[in-house]
């Protein structure tokens, strides 16, 4: 046993790679993108440290080279899941009672693999499993995920240090003791940082995890889930079951010992998760923490005062990043009148420049979206828009399937503050524009708060600071991360923590500590060092 309060290794941004030509880092990835595409591996189910294959397998492919296997993997049946669960609450004594220090030890030494030996392979995972570019790869996969759990370790100290006040001959302290039960992570498609964080944030806090990863990022959770073990995580702390969304709600959403349930992915199936939870709450031992970052329909207002050339750039790149299918990407666009003309222009300009095709090509600015049901929903939004007499497609609106699942970016024009584009999430390269007078300023803002149910990311152009003022506290409601002159994507861990309210999700605020502390269970003690031994109180003497 060792004894001390120690100093957690002070965390710092992980610094990104460039993958410039001529560079190092370009090269080795390179190498293991080939040596990637060159092999087909075989992900099993990894239950208690074991690794189990069942009858049911399936495949992982190329988004932008739909007929390339990456990888078979295992899907996980009724059994597989209840033997998941069993093995978390097995190992869940000796992993709460595991000292703090240790366990934060092994996610930072994980952050330290994936910086370092394992980066290439996070990376390379990350664009061939999910089509992205070298440099959105290394934003997600290497930084994210590195800061995720390099913070997230800082975070959890912080948590613990939050202890009340004592009086004299008292001391009181707090007791941050993890949920009582199991957490139960579904991750997403579109962020490997994501998947690495939904069941790392709870295990830190001393939880243990049946984790459900995205079966379209599948390849580089898996090489997450590795490394975790190569790190010293414990058996059975975090399961890693690649199953059906519908038999994990049947299964695993209803067990009694489900203490939480950490979730990205769409309002949709978040809505209908906390319906299920709430007409099983009785069955509960306690009442499960829900904690979810759901859907976005992201903004970007631009005010007469703005500089239209860096609206330009800001919605570009906002918009068309990732292919559209980062949560806070830009969807929908607000530009007065008297600014439209030289945004317009510079929006066909630099739309026409961008890239699409394999990742593998480094030219390429937009790899594919990610699988048959996104390209067909997109391009379902793409013909409503051309056969509407409310809109104009100005750039873009062709896509093609045959090879990779390839949607041009798409800008669309149109006369309705409420049209489709303009209103519903549609998570691929597609960004609807609303062209308002000068003088409509008030309820054109009233249009950008109201028009969508989603509350996650916004930004405002202005130079004008009276200007900025007044959209900030008109727009307070309308996003969790909000930007001045900035595009509305690209939060940073320890800087801009990130979730959204309405629509979009609890606003637990992923990397900070308002997400850690709800993977506790507090529990205050109170020691008297002079307990009383008079039952009286003075109010009873005579006078």
């Amino acid at each position: 046993m060792t004894n001390g309060i120690f100093k957690i290794p002070t965390p710092t941004n992980e610094p990104g790679n460039t993958y410039a030509p001529g560079t190092k880092e370009r090269e080795t990835l390179k190498a293991e993108l080939k040596r990637q595409s060159e092999i087909v591996v075989d992900i099993p189910v990894i239950i208690n440290g074991q690794n189990i294959k069942t009858d049911t397998v399936k495949q992982v492919v190329m988004p932008h080279a739909h007929q390339h296997v990456l990888a078979n993997y295992s899907e996980a049946g009724e059994k597989e899941l209840r033997d998941a669960i069993e093995a978390a609450m097995d190992a869940k004594e000796a992993w709460a009672n595991m000292p703090w220090e240790h366990r934060a030890a092994i996610f930072l030494k994980a952050a330290d693999l994936i910086s370092g030996p394992y980066r290439d392979v996070m990376n390379a995972a990350t664009m061939l499993g999910q089509s992205k570019t070298a440099i959105q790869a290394e934003i997600d996969s290497a930084q994210e995920l590195i800061d995720f759990l390099r913070f997230g370790v800082e975070y959890a100290n912080q948590v613990y240090a939050i202890q009340p006040a004592s009086m004299k001959n008292v001391w009181n302290r707090t007791d941050y003791r993890p949920l009582d039960g199991f957490v139960l992570a579904i991750s997403p498609f579109n962020f490997t940082a994501i998947g690495g964080n939904l069941p790392a944030a709870p295990a830190m806090m001393g939880n243990v995890v049946v984790w459900k990863p995205a079966t379209t990022s599948l390849l580089a959770n898996y090489y997450f889930m590795r490394i975790l073990e190569e790190a010293g995580l414990p058996k059975g702390v975090i399961n890693f079951v690649p199953s059906r969304g519908s038999q994990v709600s049947e299964i695993v959403l209803t067990d009694s010992r489900m203490a939480g349930f950490h979730f990205t992915g769409s309002t949709a199936t978040f809505q209908t998760i906390w319906k299920n939870v709430g007409e099983n709450i009785a069955n509960y031992i306690s009442y499960p923490r829900l904690v979810g970052e759901t859907g976005g329909k992201d903004f970007v207002f631009a005010h007469e005062s703005a500089q239209a050339d860096k609206v330009v750039a800001s919605i570009v790149r906002g918009a068309f990043e990732y292919q559209g299918q980062k949560c806070s990407a830009a969807s929908r666009a607000y530009i007065p009148a008297s600014l439209w003309e030289e945004v317009k222009a510079g929006l066909i300009e630099e739309t026409a420049k961008l890239k699409v095709g394999d990742v593998r090509d480094f030219r390429n600015f937009m790899g594919a979206v990610i699988d048959q049901a996104s390209f067909d929903s997109i391009k379902n939004y793409i013909e409503y828009a051309k056969a509407s007499e409310e809109a104009e497609i100005i750039a873009g609106g062709t896509y093609d399937d045959s090879v990779g699942y390839f949607v041009q970016p798409t800008i669309i024009v149109t006369t309705n503050p409420n049209f489709k584009t303009m209103v519903e999430e549609i998570f691929g390269p597609v960004l609807t524009i609303y062209v308002y007078e000068n003088d409509q300023l008030e309820e054109t803002l009233t249009a950008v708060d109201t028009a969508s149910m989603y509350a996650l990311t916004g930004a405002i152009f202005a130079q004008d600071r009276q200007a900025i003022l007044h959209l900030e506290e008109r727009l307070s409601g309308a996003a969790g991360n909000f930007y001045i002159n900035d595009k509305p994507t690209g939060a940073m861990i320890n800087q801009q923590p990130f979730g959204g309210s309405r629509g979009s999700g609890t606003n637990d605020k992923a990397g900070s500590v308002l997400n850690m502390i709800r993977w506790t269970t507090p529990r205050v003690i109170k020691e008297n060092f002079a307990p009383t031994t008079d039952i009286t109180y003075p109010f009873m003497d005579e006078e």
